[in-house]
């Protein structure tokens, strides 16, 4: 099995729910659930946020022109049912099912063209990045899907490859112990450098991005899924060698 991850970083006005994070930076959306036949989606969606923030998402779901994970740039006349399964102050569940038509295109439904059935989803969208975790056979053809997703997204979205491995594999693509992507690298460390991490900071994200000439929000984006990565990485070490320890 093959795992591939990537991000997709929409425009503004492109997509609705990307809108909506955007506008509330704290605010996330992941998947609990994601299925996809040749002509339907099914998924369930958590989000947390201020109750501000759920309301703005809510109504991206709920009320949009198109269902949003349809990356035709206008309605293409598909049938879409989203419902709130739970709601609390901080926290929204939604339900989403997605009839599609000849016209719609879906990053499940190009997965499913070019690299076969039973493939596995997850997602997780924080403001404009949308990020996309593939589990897939391996016997497809990753170029020809993303040569697919990148003429559907056209104009709307930024493509960025994050990572492609054998799910076996504990090392990164490049063979680095860190396993991070290669933007992710540059961003952490050009933090370092910089003075980013000292106490009191020598630079902030904004002087950094500048310095980068990358966008803020994809700098915030690029350092926090870092040291997300490298936190569970030093975690699962830490309980590694306490279980070894405990063998002896």
């Amino acid at each position: 099995m093959r795992e591939l991850v990537f991000a997709l970083e929409y425009e503004p006005g492109c997509n609705r729910v990307a809108d909506a994070l955007a506008d509330h930076p704290d605010a996330r959306v992941r998947s609990l659930s994601l299925h996809a036949t040749a002509e339907r989606l099914w998924r369930v969606d958590h989000a947390t946020g201020t109750p501000e923030a759920l309301n703005a998402i809510e109504d991206a779901f709920l009320n949009g022109d198109y269902y949003a994970d349809c990356l035709a740039t206008e309605d293409c006349n598909a049938t879409q049912t989203t419902r709130v399964l739970d709601r609390t102050d901080n926290a929204l569940i939604l339900y989403s099912d997605w009839e599609r038509t000849p016209t719609c295109a879906s990053v499940p439904h190009i997965a499913r063209d070019h690299l076969g059935d039973g493939v596995l989803f997850e997602t997780r969208h924080e403001g404009r990045h949308y990020t996309w975790r593939l589990i897939h056979s391996g016997d497809g053809d990753v170029a020809a899907f993303f040569d697919a997703l990148k003429v559907a997204v056209g104009e709307c979205a930024q493509m960025e490859m994050l990572r492609t491995a054998d799910t076996t594999s504990a090392r990164g693509s490049d063979g680095t112990p860190s396993g991070l992507p290669p933007a992710q690298e540059a961003a952490l460390q050009a933090a370092v450098e910089h003075g980013y991490y000292e106490s009191p900071r020598e630079v902030d994200v904004g002087e950094l991005a500048e310095h980068l000439d990358v966008p803020r929000s994809t700098l915030t984006y690029r350092l926090r899924r870092a040291e997300e990565h490298l936190a569970k990485q030093h975690v699962a070490g830490e309980r590694v060698a306490e279980e070894r320890l405990a063998s002896h």
